[in-house]
């Protein structure tokens, strides 16, 4: 049975079990696993409660390519990880790699710290008493109790359940004086030229294309909304006819949703000899025939080809625009759907790409060059078994990262590590504009501003305000808002602040402390034990 799956039934076994623990962690990403081994090297009992089948999130999940802004700020475990991925391959340390290889890693970390995963594991129920957590139960009927809780997960499931505040989409620019929240209509990632919405080109009543807005986004610059950035898989690719497999239609395929790829990829041209191939200097394909972010690993294959973590690039690519927005409400059932319906975008998205007679042949080419790696993600059909939530819900905390940190205006005190790359967020809707008579086709959402330098990342960002929840810790849908949590919400930091939680979680243990009442003077010694960086070096 393929295990392509974010949820199945069959996942889910009765049991009348009860674990007893330290430190419950609910959520195998990245940072649940650092939180875990450092909670374990702490002499703790600890249990990570996993929904799937795998761990790791999207280290594992095909994110090669390391976004990490500021290598010299990524310190502690985190560190550690890059430092054995590059061991691997006769490196000091490796920021690109290939799946297995950070699989591989994470295991041994597993095995070696003796902890306790529980795949298939789905949260149900919550039971609190006088603001605490004393145990939650999954689907199936497992139930744990432990005295300090992580959500380590996307999703922020576990923080929503124990009615902690948090917010979904983005907020208007207004409610944190900021510049760059809310709805933006920028030019990167965008239609650079004009292409028709409607289903019968010029013909409004024809109806718009599949995933296109009516409303026009562009005079509501700032707007606080619901919309969520899009998701994608980051697919790891081939060119080794050893390895390779070739891109098949999907089932479902739908030619609708493609209609509109081939018209841009025939209004930009295919090739560098179209008067129009400079207007869109991302989208197109490189000289060396190989498509814009398809990021090649350093690393060849045995036969001495290549292989890659491939991105959303352009305005229309693997980021299904607009489908991610019922996501962080969504049943289990329901995000199971929403999961295979981003299978079947980006599955047909690259058969079409590749075999479509419409579409320019140099596009076709550069598409039909590459292919699934037959020696990665061997039991989810060599696809990713993690879909790329890149925000959910967001924490509301007693203190709210805003792009204000970004640019050194507010620095927070108590820091447990920093951020550093981009304030980033992919586009969150696509919509029609209509200018001088004529109806175009326009992303939205897509920001990309660096910050002034790194910057600290404040304790009171991974616990819940005071008088809510006083034993969680959530490192991953931290509080921050849409903007600044583009920028620190990339997979090395989500290690450095799960190791920074399972350290103030030892500390809160000793004391029997709430987590809000940790005091920073202890927890800041053990953080530079552990080789975390919290504010700038003098020598960078």
């Amino acid at each position: 049975m393929s295990n392509l799956k974010y949820f199945h039934r069959d996942w889910i076994e009765p049991t009348t079990e009860i674990i007893e623990t330290d430190v419950c962690i609910y959520g195998g990403s990245s940072g649940g696993v650092a939180a875990a081994v450092t909670v374990a090297r702490a002499g703790l009992r600890v249990v990570i409660l996993q929904p799937g089948q795998h761990i790791g999130g999207m280290t594992t999940g095909g994110l090669g390519w390391t976004d990490f802004g500021r290598k010299y700020v990524i310190g502690g475990l985190s560190r550690s990880f890059y430092n054995q991925v590059g061991r691997h391959y006769g490196q000091n340390e490796e920021w690109q790699f290939e799946p297995h290889v950070a699989d591989a890693v994470f295991d041994a970390w597993i095995s070696e710290n003796g902890i306790d995963v529980r795949y298939g594991q789905y949260l149900d129920a919550v039971e609190s008493i006088d603001q605490r957590i004393v145990s939650i139960t999954l689907l199936g009927g497992l139930r744990v109790r432990a005295k300090i809780f992580m959500d380590c997960s996307y999703e922020g499931d576990l923080m929503a359940k124990a009615g902690v505040s948090f917010h979904v989409g983005r907020e208007a620019n207004e409610i944190y004086g900021e510049t760059l929240n809310g709805i933006q209509v920028r030019e990167k990632h965008q239609f650079g030229l004009t292409v028709d919405p409607y289903v019968e080109p010029g013909d409004p009543d024809s109806g718009l294309l599949p995933q296109i807005e009516e409303t026009d986004l562009a005079a509501r610059q700032g707007e606080g909304d619901h919309r969520v950035q899009a998701y994608c898989f980051r697919v790891c690719m081939t060119d080794d006819p050893a390895l390779k497999i070739d891109w098949t239609k999907p089932d479902a395929f739908d030619p609708a949703q493609y209609v509109l790829a081939t018209r841009w990829f025939n209004t930009v041209g295919g090739d560098s000899q179209n008067p129009n191939h400079s207007a869109d200097p991302v989208a197109h394909i490189r000289d060396s025939g190989v498509p814009g972010k398809f990021d090649i690993f350093p690393n060849r294959t045995p036969g001495g080809y290549c292989k890659t973590d491939t991105n959303n690039n352009g305005p229309i690519s693997s980021d299904f625009i607009g489908r991610s927005w019922g996501w962080p409400a969504a049943g289990y059932e329901e995000r199971e759907a929403i999961f295979q319906a981003h299978v079947n975008y980006q599955r047909g998205l690259y058969w079409h790409l590749a075999n479509e007679p419409a579409i320019p042949r140099r596009v076709r080419d550069a598409y039909s060059r590459w292919g699934l790696s037959s020696d990665e993600f061997t039991d989810t059909e060599h696809w990713p078994h993690q879909l790329y939530i890149r925000e959910c819900r967001r924490m509301i905390g007693d203190y709210v990262i805003t792009e204000h940190d970004c640019y050194q205006k507010s620095v927070a005190e108590d820091s447990i590590g920093m951020g550093s790359y981009t304030m980033d967020s992919h586009n969150c809707s696509r919509f029609v504009h209509v200018e001088g008579g004529v109806a175009r086709v326009l992303n939205e959402g897509d920001v990309q501003i660096p910050p002034t330098d790194p910057y600290p990342l404040s304790y009171r960002s991974i616990v819940p305000k005071r008088g809510e929840t006083a034993n969680l810790f959530i490192p991953v849908c931290f509080s921050a808002s849409h903007i600044s949590y583009g920028s620190a919400r990339m997979e090395p930091v989500f290690m450095v602040l799960g190791e920074s939680a399972g350290l103030a979680a030892k500390l809160c243990l000793d004391a029997d402390c709430d987590t809000q009442d940790l005091p920073y003077d202890e927890l800041r010694p053990e953080l530079l034990k552990a080789a975390q960086i919290l504010e700038l070096p003098d020598t960078r």
